[in-house]
This record gives structure tokens, sequence and C-alpha cells, in this order.
């Protein structure tokens, strides 16, 4: 890093404390860029991660920054922490957004960073927000700056990284988690920006419990905690100085949910799903099925998710959890919303309470496996059709015994697999449910 004590001035952007301090910018921006904080100690939330003791937080007090990516849901505090290494950090620091620019601004910011590393030796910290916006093939723009020290990248995504970025270049950064900000957090971050100087409120008083409401509504979002709080506070009658309870009530809608059908968190909440009717947990499991709903997902999405369950995680155990989902399936399909989850909820609660067997997809998969591994093994020729002259004078289908013909409709010893493979166990039932008395009626048939 440079030896400067004194930050090098940068263009307006939102990570300028100018912009803030000057009260015709400062009119026009939303209450959450007024009260951004300034520096790591006022950062709410996240101890963890900025805590004195922490990698981070020792990185930012040397100004040796390395390059990193925040990822985290939107209002966790991704944009807030670029702003304070803005402020701390000696480098030029240039903000990007992937959404408003593409590899020819890439080129250019690196160009500029070259040229000042070169004259004046100065490092350059760029803030990359959105990163995955770019796909991987544009993300290969950085590497080698990344690489040379050019730049020091500092991403922002709101996607799983490891899905998101390529893998060279994920290599070469630190990624930091931030998880959605608590009820408490959001109700401090509130209470904070009502006595921030630079909020603008106008001695407006928010009462406690006004400011827990507002944080439970934001779910986790300091952004939209702010967001809502300002508008509230707009919507007071002239003159009134208290935001109360009932007056957050009364302009309060539905909340949004956190979810992204195509992203990250779509896939966490469907594995919640699947994993609570694993574990025999109908509670949780309509719990998330309501999440998943509420959040707009696509029920037929859900209602698919079902009948490969009802095979995969029932199967044997209990049979008439395919039909049950098949149903509900074709229940939805004719009554659509909001009559059909009543059978989609059914089907769900029946699947977290039904015996468990995965012994469907086990055998499949070991059987599966035997036919990549031997390839295609010749039909015993007793198991072989023989409907001309030829065929039987070869000895298809000779000494094969019917077993609808035998004592019990069954050949004892008799051998149905290619030779190579006979006395192969593919299918093992549990002891769970129906595939109890199936496992019981195979063993006294061919023994253990």
């Amino acid at each position: 890093m440079s030896a400067r004590k004194t930050p090098r001035r940068r263009q307006p952007n939102l990570f300028d404390e100018g912009a803030r301090n000057d009260p015709r910018m400062r009119a026009n921006m939303p209450l959450a860029e007024r009260v951004r904080p300034s520096n790591i100690d006022e950062v709410v939330g996240h101890e963890a991660l900025i805590g004195p003791d922490s990698p981070l937080r020792q990185a930012l007090d040397a100004d040796r920054i390395p390059s990193m990516i925040f990822w985290g849901p939107p209002g966790s505090g991704k944009t807030t922490l670029a702003h304070v290494i803005a402020s701390s950090t000696r480098a030029t620091f240039v903000a990007f957004s992937a959404v408003l620019g593409g590899v020819a601004d890439i080129r250019r910011i690196v160009a500029e960073a070259a040229a000042r590393r070169q004259t004046l030796g100065d490092a350059t910290v760029l803030f990359v927000d959105e990163i995955h916006r770019f796909n991987k093939s544009q993300q290969d723009a950085f590497l080698p700056h990344v690489e040379d020290g050019t730049i020091t990248l500092v991403g922002a995504t709101t996607e799983n990284p490891s899905f998101a970025l390529n893998a060279p270049l994920l290599s070469r950064c630190v990624v930091y988690r931030l998880d959605p900000l608590g009820d408490e957090q959001l109700t401090a971050l509130l209470r904070r920006a009502v006595a921030h100087p630079r909020a603008g409120l106008n001695d407006i008083e928010v009462a406690e419990d006004a400011l827990m409401a507002i944080a439970h509504m934001a779910r986790g979002d300091g952004r939209r905690a702010l967001g809502v709080m300002e508008v509230a506070i707009d919507q007071l009658p002239a003159g009134e100085k208290k935001l109360s309870l009932a007056r957050v009530k009364a302009m309060a809608t539905h909340s949004t949910l956190l979810y992204d059908k195509a992203g990250d968190e779509h896939y966490n909440v469907v594995s919640a799903f699947i994993k609570s009717m694993r574990g025999s947990d109908p509670d949780a499991a309509i719990y998330w099925l309501m999440r998943m709903v509420e959040a707009g997902d696509d029920p037929l999405f859900v209602l698919r998710r079902i009948v490969i369950f009802a095979s995969e995680d029932i199967g044997n155990a209990d049979p008439r959890a395919l039909t049950v989902a098949l149903a509900a399936d074709q229940a939805f399909r004719r009554l659509g919303l909001p009559e059909g989850l009543y059978p989609l909820s059914q089907a769900v609660l029946y699947m977290a309470s039904a015996p468990k067997s995965n012994a469907t997809k086990k055998a499949w998969h070991a059987a599966q496996k035997a036919v990549r591994e031997h390839g295609a093994l010749p039909v015993p020729k007793k198991l072989r059709n023989a409907p001309t002259k030829l065929m039987k004078k070869l000895g298809y289908g000779r000494d094969y015994r019917n077993a609808h013909n035998e004592e019990g409709g069954y050949v004892a010893g008799e051998v149905y697999l290619p030779d190579k493979l006979a006395g192969s166990r593919f299918y093992h039932p549990t002891d769970r449910g129906l595939e109890a008395k199936i496992g019981a009626w195979l063993r006294g048939l061919r023994g253990p």
C-alpha cells in the first residue's frame, strides 16, 4: 500500500462523505444513504466479522486489504462495509456497478490504476457491486490485474459465490458471509438513524415499540427497515412529531419475503423443505411449503418435488405416497389457487408423516452401476423368448420354469440375472412400513 497519510481525492459518488455533508445533495438522498456509517465502529451487527480481533478488522486497521467478496442477502451491509473500506484506505478507491457497466469500463479503470501505480506508486481498491451480474468469461477480465496487484478487488453479491463466480477468481479472494440482521440489530440501527445528525428528521420521535415493529417487518434487511421508517415519518400529519406503533401498523402492507426463485435462497428453502419431510417433521415441512408459496414460487414446481420425494424417500415403505402425490398434482391443476393449497398441504403432511425408505433409490443406483461396469451381459438362454424353431433349437427358453406353475408362485433356486451377476442383491428393503413386510416375504423366499 502507498505511504500516503491522507486519502486521495475521488470523484463524487455514494462513497463520498462530502455528498452526505452537503445539505443540497443530502436532501434528495434516501435515509439509508444519509446515515450510512463512515467508519467501522458505526457498523451495526456482524460482530464476529468486524470485531477487534477479526482478520478483516486487522486488515482495515493495517490498510492491507486483501481481495475479498462480501456475500449476503439484500440490506445485510455489503455496501456499508465497502463504504468503510473507502473511508479507511489510503489507496485510491473506485466504485463500480456490474449492473451499469461492462468489461470496457473495467479495462479503462484498470488502465488508470496501472498508470497511478507506475507514476505515483498508488494502490487501487476496486469495489464491484452485484459482481455476479458478470458472466464467468467476463470475470476473467479481473484475473491478471488482481494477480499482479494492479487492483485489489472488493466484490458484493447476493448469490452464492461458489456458483456465481468462476473458480480462478474465487481462489484469489477471501469470502465473507454476511447474515441477515436480527430484529435487535435492526432496532439498534433504526434508533441510531433517528438520532443521526445527517438524518434530517426534524426532531421526530419514534416510539420504541414502533421501532421494534418496523425491525420485524424488515425481515433482516437494514435498507428496508430504514426505508419503511422514512416513509412512515413522511406520512405523519403536519405538526405531529411522534411516530407511534399505531401509525406503523396503519401503513404496513404485506411484507415481501427474501426469496429469489432463481437464486441461492430458493435452493436453501427447497432443501429445508425436503429435509423436513425426510426427517418426518410435518410442522417444519408445512412451514417451508408456505414460505415457498408466500414468496411466489410455482406450486407446480413444489408438486414435482413431492412426486419425486414419494418414490425417492418413501418408496415401498408406503406405496400409497406416490398415489397421494399424483392425486395432489392432479387436484391442484384442476382447482388452482387458493383452493389447490388444500391438496398440496395434505400431500406434504402425508409425505412428512409416512415411513421412510430410500431402498428404491439405492436399488436403481446399484443396478445402474452394475450395467455401466459390466456392459451388456448376455441374457441367459432360458430367459430368452423362443418364437421360432431355430431359436428353440439353439436352446432359447429351454429349462425355463414359470413361477405361476410352481407351488407358492415361486421357483426356488432359480437365477434371473446374467451368470456374471448371479447372487447380486440390489434391493435391500428397510424394516419400516410396508417394506418391512416386503423384506420378510423376500427373505422367506430367497433367504437372507
